[in-house]
């Protein structure tokens, strides 16, 4: 995830240095890629992403309904959820090679069709949505930045969810969670205060993440959905 201020998104039919350009004026905070990657996560990124890949602005057209996930880790929930609703597109954006790889490979096993990913900022994606064109965002445990002169690098700003509100339709849903309770907190009084929204807690939802079965035994999470006006 980035800060403030990124590069306007390529418009279709400009040259790839150009899109390289926009790209590069982004900031981004946060690792690109963790433990070597095995040699079947550099085939699938060599030949598999090049075909799921989202475009920006991405096409729209293969799906009536779409959905988004902000930072998808792993890929677990996005590729079950795929899984479970083939006819509804989804669209997951993260700059982690790792987590790109896994759902790649997630892609490749269930054969899924509805899934394209946006392997860069996701803020760069958001930017080149049509207005109303999202049924659901989710922002599942993202970086909680915990020291106060960072706060401003947490992804859940005012702005954004103007942002979200934008691209949301009417009636369509914002859900998050979290493990860290200030940034739970944080998030919800910048969603209870905004006034295109309408939500608060939820029961938690098996999500089903190797973060979720590994981190949450110990550090209990809460779970939000909002819904846009």
């Amino acid at each position: 995830m980035g800060k403030d201020g990124p590069g306007r998104p390529a418009e279709v039919g400009t040259s790839l240095n150009e899109e390289k350009a926009s790209l590069r004026r982004a900031v981004f905070y946060g690792r690109r890629q963790a433990r070597k990657l095995p040699a079947i996560a550099h085939d699938l990124l060599a030949g598999l992403l090049p075909r799921v890949r989202a475009t920006v602005p991405p096409d729209l057209t293969d799906f009536d309904s779409w959905e988004l996930e902000i930072g998808f880790g792993g890929g677990e929930h996005l590729a079950a959820r795929a899984a479970a609703h083939r006819d509804v597109g989804f669209l997951g954006a993260e700059p982690f090679l790792n987590g790109v790889s896994m759902l790649l490979q997630a892609i490749d096993r269930e054969s899924l069709t509805n899934v394209r990913i946006w392997p860069e900022d996701a803020r760069l994606l958001l930017d080149a949505l049509p207005d109303a064109s999202m049924s659901r965002i989710y922002l599942l445990f993202p970086d909680p930045w915990p020291k106060r002169r960072h706060e401003k690098r947490r992804f859940l700003q005012t702005e954004m969810l103007d942002v979200f509100a934008r691209v949301l339709k009417s009636g369509g849903e914002l859900r998050f969670a979290s493990d860290h309770p200030d940034l739970m907190d944080w998030m919800l009084a910048r969603a209870d205060a905004h006034a295109a929204f309408t939500g608060g807690l939820v029961e938690a939802e098996a999500i089903g993440t190797r973060y979720e079965r590994k981190n949450l035994a110990r550090h209990p999470a809460r779970y939000a959905a909002y819904r846009r006006f």
